[in-house]
């Protein structure tokens, strides 16, 4: 009736969710950080350091911020695409400069190399719900949460054994050459992370031609271009894989290779078969994008757009990016010769190798030496400082020996 006073208990919205898991690298950033110890060593988190244990700000960044600091002239939106240029300028470094002309590819711009991940997953899942996405396993921790989130079905296949530090490439193509037409492949285009372990050339023939064979689809993650073995190294075998495919997805990210990391930098491109059907595929991307985010984020965008469109910057952001490189190398080669059981750390890739420790070495480490890596034993070899290298490597044989 009209004036009666309602004295139930209103339904609780947020009783039926259930308590997440904390994010493993984020609870190791939390541990890291409350740790006093002057002398301890983050290893964990996935940034470049430079020889002091600082994350520097690249000259041609620094430079092109100040012209976009004096040139900008607004904040307007640029639209779901993001910087239209910046994607162009990209395209070539990813692509090559032939197979950057093929108007089957279509591209925007991200928020970093997730937006280009979670929007490839998004994409897939429109196109054919039923699709499945090949993983090998080991992978990045949070390619499952991307993907999985937008319904994608995840198989996993093997790809790295962390025991015998080697890649199962027999036992990778034996699980592949079982996908059906239509499957997608994830694949690092290159510095796999958690491994560091990439694959050869002569591999990434095999496996372009598994997926002309088999008419699979590449997923590539290209996140840390340039920090291998150079640019055009880098991209290699994602071309290989591109241009066999008649379809394909380049999730890519300007974060490392740029020192980005905060502006969230990235490109999602798609190869479709034919002019026609790409277009199509750009329409919903943008529809999709603008369902996310709306527009990404301007700034590192417009920086990267800025170096790259300048000669001089460009240049420069070059020879910083081989120092950097080279920074990587030098490091894996010390921690190589310290011991033989660390060899193999030379001949991988990146900033990441997985250490043969279990986890109650791993967590003795962080007790006993402050020394915080991933309790799968992954860590970051450009997050040595030259000044803690020796230690770090002393305790891990310690732990080895142990």
């Amino acid at each position: 009736m009209a004036g009666d006073v309602i004295t139930a208990e209103p339904p609780q919205l947020f009783d039926r969710l259930e308590e997440q898991k904390s994010d493993s690298l984020l609870q190791l950033i939390a541990l890291c950080d409350a740790d006093p110890r002057p002398d301890k060593i983050d290893v964990g988190v996935g940034v470049y350091r430079d020889a002091a244990g600082a994350t520097p700000i690249l000259r041609a960044v620094k430079a092109a911020e100040k012209r976009l600091w004096e040139t900008q002239e607004t904040k307007a939106y640029l639209g779901s695409m993001g910087d239209a240029r910046f994607t162009a300028l990209i395209r070539p470094i990813v692509f090559g400069d032939t197979l950057a002309k093929d108007d089957r590819i279509v591209g925007l711009q991200t928020p970093g190399g997730c937006g280009a991940l979670r929007l490839g997953a998004d994409l897939v899942a429109r196109a054919n719900p039923r699709a499945r996405i090949h993983v090998g396993q080991p992978t990045w921790p949070n390619h499952g949460p991307l993907i999985e989130c937008s319904g994608v079905e995840m198989v996993s296949y093997p790809y790295y054994d962390a025991a015998q530090r080697i890649i199962l490439f027999d036992r990778m193509m034996d699980a592949l050459g079982r996908a059906e037409a239509g499957d997608l492949l994830l694949l690092h285009g290159c510095c796999h992370n958690p491994t560091g372990a990439d694959l050869s050339l002569d591999q990434w023939r095999e496996v372009a031609a598994l997926v002309s064979r088999r008419g699979l689809i590449p997923y590539v993650d290209l996140a840390y271009q340039g920090l291998g073995n150079g640019l055009e190294a880098d991209a290699a075998g994602t071309r290989l894989v591109v241009e066999a495919a008649e379809q394909a997805l380049i999730a890519q990210s300007c974060d490392k290779n740029f020192g980005v990391y905060r502006e969230r930098t990235g490109n999602l491109f798609v190869k479709a078969g034919s002019k026609r059907a790409a277009e199509v595929v750009f329409g919903n991307l943008l529809t999709l994008a603008r369902t996310m985010w709306s527009m990404p984020p301007d700034h590192g965008a417009a920086i990267a757009r800025i170096v790259l469109d300048t000669p001089e910057l460009r240049a420069d952001w070059n020879a910083e990016l081989k120092e950097m490189c080279a920074r990587i190398r030098t490091l894996r080669a010390r921690l190589a010769g310290y011991d033989e059981r660390l060899a193999y750390i030379d001949g991988q890739n990146g900033m990441f190798s997985i250490l043969p420790l279990r986890e109650e070495q791993v967590l003795a480490l962080r007790r006993e030496k402050g020394i915080y890596l991933a309790n799968s034993g992954r860590f970051n070899v450009v997050g040595l400082s030259d000044d803690n290298v020796d230690r770090f490597a002393a305790a891990v044989v310690e732990k080895l020996d142990g």
